[in-house]
């Protein structure tokens, strides 16, 4: 798992029937993963039983991750593994970071670790342009995949269905290893040939990122980039994009070099909303209470949120009445409410920033922006 959508979390939040376990553990410890893991395994089925769930049913949820010490999962060159596992549910992730060993049981998956993907300002993507192909790539500070663009052309030729296009326009390399380009005395109609090629792409990425504020790259050769801005209707395009063949690029590389272009972009993203917090404080649109950001965020009043990814705050939330309980020490039926503010923020179109505790704006658990 490189990247982690609202879907996925929707899914995943959503995926939770009656008694669950989340299962988090680092995997660089090679001979003694499958060990530690048979040991989680065990403590979950200690404590499904110790919730009331009878002991046929707890081994028979578990059985699904114990099939996982029979076969290759832990020979994954990750840094640490996810399991989410109900009676009806099963979900197994590798983690491109070391998580902190951690198992939950509770009555909704445990998801706050896995916010460090990109569930927050982190997630990216570029789109890899030649005439020859188009990809798609979906990242964040670890690592990207690439990503199917559904009802898009494969190529300039399939965009245009003519196959006669090069004794338009021609591309050669370049000593570079970019590409350069050639034109014909029908130029004008090959860059017109080329507008409708990527007005077909910005449809179907249209349709894929319509409802997100992830920073798009394109990656290409230089003469590119103006005509796809041209059919472009995405409002978060990079202005700077990754130059040359991207033919010649493999994901690593275009991670390398995008992330080099996004990190301080990220980095500004992060500084500009803890002083978007510093400048509201006072106002009454901001709060550093658990009590009050947890109930803001289950009805969508959150905008943005910063949330401690090592702390836990212990609870229960009655949607019926709107209280929030908070407890000293996880109790029966408690739930992170750090973790519920984070889903539902999310959930609801807001941002969360998953941050070290030192990095938090006022030194506690948790701190948010309210929409109203």
């Amino acid at each position: 798992m490189d990247t982690l959508s609202r879907e996925q979390l929707k899914a995943l939040v959503e995926g939770a029937n009656g008694l669950c376990a989340s299962i988090f553990m680092s995997t660089t410890e090679t001979q003694q993963n499958p060990i530690r893991f048979d040991n989680l395994l065990r403590k979950a089925e200690e404590n499904l039983i110790a919730k009331g769930m009878r002991s046929p049913e707890a081994r028979k949820m578990l059985d699904p991750a114990r099939k996982l010490l029979l076969d290759d999962f832990f020979s994954y060159r990750g840094e640490g593994v996810a399991v989410f596992l109900s009676l009806k549910t099963f979900h197994h992730y590798h983690l491109p970071f070391e998580p902190e060993e951690l198992l939950v049981v509770s009555d909704r998956f445990y998801v706050k670790p896995l916010l460090r993907l990109g569930a927050h300002d982190e997630r990216f993507y570029i789109l890899a342009l030649s005439q020859n192909h188009v990809r798609l790539f979906q990242g964040n500070r670890q690592s990207t995949r690439e990503v199917e663009l559904e009802g898009v052309p494969k190529n300039l030729a399939e965009a245009l269905q003519y196959d006669d296009f090069g004794k338009e326009l021609q591309f050669h390399s370049g000593a570079s290893g970019g590409a350069s380009i050639f034109y014909s005395s029908d130029s004008f109609d090959a860059k017109d040939n080329i507008l409708r090629y990527f007005r077909q792409i910005n449809k179907g990425l249209h349709e894929l990122v319509r409802d997100q504020k992830a920073p798009l790259l394109l990656a290409g050769v230089e003469y590119l980039f103006p005509i796809y801005k041209e059919a472009n209707s995405y409002p978060y395009l990079m202005e700077e994009g990754i130059e040359g063949n991207p033919d010649r690029m493999s994901a690593e590389e275009l991670h390398r070099r995008g992330w080099a272009i996004l990190k301080p972009y990220f980095s500004r993203a992060q500084q500009d909303a803890v002083s978007r917090y510093q400048q509201f404080a006072g106002t009454g649109l901001t709060s550093n209470d658990v009590k009050e950001a947890a109930q803001a965020a289950y009805h969508g009043r959150t905008d943005l949120l910063f949330v401690a990814t090592e702390l836990q705050q212990w609870g229960s939330f009655d949607p019926e009445t709107d209280e929030v309980y908070l407890h000293p020490t996880a109790e029966p039926g408690d739930i992170d409410l750090l973790d519920f503010a984070a889903v539902h923020t999310i959930l609801n179109g807001g941002t969360v920033y998953s941050v070290a505790a030192e990095q938090m704006p006022d030194n506690t658990p948790l701190a948010t922006i309210f929409r109203y």
